[in-house]
Formats: structure tokens, C-alpha cells, sequence
């Protein structure tokens, strides 16, 4: 198998939690997790019975803080926008979205494979 692609973001969302997991397809295990179900990230969002875009960041953030706790926040983390948001649906892609754009904007080194079609104009 190629490792061009090791590491790569795969997105669970549902009307109540919003994970986002960082997988090394080399192992095939989840090297790195953030989740509205963990109680201090649940405690502090206030989801209630749903969670919003808002929710969604704060994943992202806690994620991209994690990744560098464990010196992986400069690897390339591979995601699929197209792909997670057809996967999610399109109700879900602002919150797929507010994932992907808190960890750029926390420095991990994401690469995006994505035409750029699929952005919401917020």
C-alpha cells in the first residue's frame, strides 16, 4: 500500500455528536479523536438535542490541539470534502466544513481533495 495518503480525517456526524477521527492507514487505527460525546467538550457546547455548526469547530480545534500533543499536527492529514459532505449530506456540510476549516486554522498541515465547488459562502 502506498503511504503517500497515511493519515486521514474520517468524519462521523449525527443529529446529536459531531467525531472526527485522524486514521493511519498503515495500522488501520485511529491515532488521534475529538467528540461532542466526551463530557468536557458536551459540557462546554451546551448541544442539547442537536449539534450546530459551532459544535463542529470545537471538535476541529480539540482535534488540531491533540495532533500536536502527539507530533502529528505537521503530517499531512488527508480529507475528502466532497466525499464527507455527499457522505454526510448536504444539511451537514457546514459543520463538515467548520471541521476542516478550525484545524487549517490551528496549524495542521490538511490537504483538502476537493475541487473547491463544495464550500458553503458563508
Amino acid at each position: 500500500m502506498s503511504l503517500a495518503k497515511r493519515y486521514v480525517l474520517r468524519l462521523f456526524i449525527s443529529l446529536k455528536y459531531v467525531t472526527a477521527n485522524v486514521v493511519d492507514r498503515q495500522s488501520g487505527r485511529v491515532v488521534t479523536t475529538a467528540s461532542t460525546a466526551e463530557r468536557p467538550l458536551r459540557d462546554g457546547l451546551e448541544c442539547g438535542r442537536a449539534c450546530n455548526a459551532k459544535a463542529a469547530a470545537a471538535v476541529g480545534e480539540v482535534l488540531a490541539m491533540r495532533l500536536k500533543v502527539d507530533g502529528l499536527a505537521r503530517e499531512p492529514i488527508h480529507a475528502d470534502a466532497a466525499k464527507e459532505v455527499a457522505k454526510k449530506g448536504f444539511k451537514n456540510q457546514t459543520k463538515v466544513w467548520a471541521i476542516l476549516n478550525a484545524l487549517r486554522n490551528h496549524g495542521v498541515n490538511l490537504r483538502i481533495e476537493d475541487d473547491g465547488d463544495h464550500r458553503p459562502h458563508v
